[in-house]
C-alpha cells in the first residue's frame, strides 16, 4: 500500500511542476529559473547518489558525451521550453501537451530503435495526437492550419521534442550507466551547460528580485518534484515493475488541470477534457502490453 502512496505521490508532484513553474516563469527569466532550479535539484540528487552508493558516483570517460547528451536535452533544452512555454501558456493545457510524449517516442523507437509498431501503438498513437490537436486548437484542429501555433505553444512543443530526444537516448545509456547515475550527472552536467545563459539573461537581477515564495518554488522544483518524487517513483518501480509504474504517469496532467483550476484559477473547457481524454486514452492504448 505504502509503494502505491508513493506513486500516487510521486506524480502528484509531477502535476504540480506545471503549476509551480507557471508561477515562477512570471518571476524570473527562463535560464535564472532553470539553472536555481537544477541547482538545487543537482545537490539533492548528489546527497541521494551518496547515501546509496556510499561515495560519489564516478562517470566512466565513454559515457561522459552520452550522458551530456541527456543533460543537453533533458535538463537544458527541455527546461529552457518549459519556462519560457509558461509565461504565456496556461499549465493544464501545457501538461496535457507534454502527455503525448510516450506515443511519440514509440514512433521515434520503431523508426530508430526497430521496435515494432503493433496496431494498438498506431490506434494510440493516431488518438493521442487527435486529442493533442484538439487542446492546442481550443476544440477546432482546422485553426491549426488557418493561424498556426502561438509562440508559447512552440514552445511547449520544444518540450515534446527535447523529452522525446532525452528518453529515446536515455534509454541505452541506462542500460550501461544505471538511472541514478544517469539522471544525478545529467542534472549536473546540464547544470554546467545553463551557467553562461542564466548569466547573460539576468540571473543576478533576477536573484536580487526574487520573492519567498519564488524561492520556494524553486526549493519545490528542485527537491521535492526532482529529488523525492524521483526517489518514490524508482521505488515504485523496484516493488511493481517498470510497466505498472508507468501507468501513472497518466495522472500528471489530471493533476495539473484540478491544480490549474484550484490554485491559478485556470479554465476547463470542454475542448480541454475532451481532448485530454483522448491523449490519456491514446498513450494507455499505445503503451499497454501486447497479447503477442
Amino acid at each position: 500500500m505504502l509503494v502505491y502512496a508513493k506513486l500516487v505521490g510521486s506524480v502528484f508532484f509531477w502535476g504540480a511542476t506545471w503549476i509551480s513553474g507557471r508561477v515562477l516563469a512570471q518571476d524570473m527569466g527562463p535560464f535564472s529559473a532553470a539553472l536555481l532550479r537544477f541547482v538545487t535539484a543537482s545537490a539533492f540528487l548528489l546527497f541521494w547518489a551518496w547515501r546509496a552508493n556510499g561515495s560519489f558516483p564516478a562517470l566512466p570517460k565513454k559515457d561522459i558525451l552520452p550522458v551530456a547528451f541527456l543533460g543537453l536535452t533533458g535538463i537544458f533544452l527541455y527546461n529552457a521550453f518549459f519556462f519560457t512555454g509558461l509565461k504565456t501558456v496556461p499549465a493544464g493545457r501545457a501538461a496535457l501537451i507534454i502527455a503525448s510524449v510516450p506515443v511519440i517516442i514509440s514512433i521515434i523507437s520503431a523508426l530508430m530503435l526497430g521496435e515494432r509498431l503493433t496496431p494498438g501503438k498506431i490506434a494510440g498513437t493516431l488518438l493521442s495526437l487527435t486529442g493533442a490537436s484538439i487542446v492546442l486548437s481550443g476544440g477546432n484542429p482546422i485553426k491549426l492550419f488557418q493561424g498556426g501555433l502561438s509562440h508559447g505553444d512552440l514552445m511547449i512543443l520544444g518540450c515534446v521534442a527535447a523529452w522525446t530526444a532525452y528518453s529515446v537516448a536515455g534509454s541505452r545509456v541506462m542500460k550501461r550507466v544505471g538511472p541514478l547515475m544517469a539522471v544525478t550527472w545529467s542534472c549536473i552536467l546540464g547544470t554546467l551547460m545553463l551557467i553562461i545563459p542564466a548569466l547573460t539573461h539576468g540571473l543576478l537581477g533576477d536573484i536580487r528580485r526574487a520573492s519567498l515564495v519564488d524561492w520556494g518554488n524553486i526549493l519545490f522544483l528542485g527537491v521535492v518534484a526532482t529529488g523525492v518524487a524521483f526517489t518514490w517513483y524508482y521505488a515504485g518501480i523496484r516493488a511493481i515493475g517498470a510497466a505498472r509504474a508507468g501507468i501513472f504517469i497518466n495522472l500528471v496532467p489530471v493533476f495539473a488541470i484540478a491544480m490549474g483550476y484550484v490554485i491559478l484559477d485556470e479554465p476547463v473547457t470542454s475542448s480541454l477534457l475532451s481532448g485530454g481524454a483522448m491523449v490519456i486514452s491514446g498513450v494507455w492504448l499505445a503503451n499497454r502490453p501486447s497479447s503477442s
